[in-house]
């Protein structure tokens, strides 16, 4: 029911000309949350996953992530404001 061409424009958009690479690894995204959903099944393996992967977590700090995309990635130095 209704328009079914309503998402035509975006499809063929990110079909034929994907320049941001959003559907680059679609495919290995889907392979990787039919994994999560058999594992999720295993109440015990998914508990110890998700408390190491809590564990190993380490310090995160947005303003840290924010800092080191600056210097590695975006080559930019921080402006005091006026």
């Amino acid at each position: 029911r209704g328009d079914s061409s309503l998402f035509r424009p975006l499809m063929d958009s990110l079909l034929h000309h994907d320049e941001y690479m959003v559907f680059a690894d679609y495919q290995p995204y889907i392979d990787c949350q039919d994994e999560v959903d058999r594992v999720y099944r295993d109440v015990e393996r998914w508990t110890r996953m998700s408390i190491l992967n809590t564990a190993r977590t380490g310090f995160f700090s947005s303003d840290r992530t924010i800092r080191e995309y600056a210097d590695d990635i975006w080559n930019i130095k921080p402006v005091k404001p006026e």
